[in-house]
């Protein structure tokens, strides 16, 4: 019970360059402004702080869309660089990846500014990732890090509100925060922990 909308904004992943800056804010103020969109899932990012960037979060969350963006992912030897932008925004519900131990992925960025985590990596072989749909032919491939994270918590944004569509933003996000793993504790990296769909979904059917 959901659609789906599409803006490439930038190149690829990383936001390097000042034209992918502007393309994301420019495609914040689009899906900001359209009436129909209530979440938006950004597996994007950059280590910097944008001024660009951060006015299209600020207009998107001021337009009430509940923002979802990615911790960051990064080669093993440099993923001890904290939450990225515009997950590292207050405005952002940053989301992270974690294994079957509930431990940061191999390669995710974690850090005080995570609000929630999803387990995409196995214990046993940090190359067992999230199950996806092939680049080419018809083998399925497997993808990791906290894109693919931040891409499932933003999907169980989308079934929670799916079940009590009258909801706020607000509302959606207790829901969410409320049946998830630690809470009512903080982790000082992982934030909440893992989300549970099912127990979010039926918590959503009680307001």
């Amino acid at each position: 019970r959901s659609n789906l909308h599409f803006i490439r904004a930038c190149n690829d992943v990383v936001l390097d360059g000042s034209s992918e800056r502007t393309g994301v804010k420019n495609a914040l103020v689009r899906m900001g402004n359209r009436t129909d969109v209530r979440i938006v899932s950004m597996s994007i990012g950059t280590p910097f702080y944008s001024s660009v960037l951060y006015d299209g979060v600020v207009y998107a969350n001021n337009k009430g869309k509940m923002l979802f963006a990615a911790a960051g992912t990064s080669f093993s030897w440099t993923s001890w660089w904290g939450v990225i932008y515009p997950a590292a925004h207050g405005e952002c519900i940053a989301v992270t990846g974690v294994n079957e131990s509930s431990a940061t992925c191999d390669v995710c960025h974690d850090g005080s500014q995570v609000d929630f985590t999803v387990p995409m990596e196995r214990n046993s072989n940090v190359d067992r990732n999230t199950l996806s749909l092939a680049g080419s032919g018809n083998n399925p491939s497997y993808v990791g890090g906290s894109s693919s994270a931040t891409a499932m918590a933003a999907g169980v944004a989308a079934l929670v509100w799916s079940a009590r569509p009258t909801l706020t933003r607000s509302q959606v996000y207790t829901a969410i925060r409320n049946t998830s793993q630690y809470y009512p504790s903080l982790n000082s990296s992982r934030g909440y922990g893992n989300i549970n769909a099912a127990a979010a979904v039926s918590a959503a059917l009680t307001y």
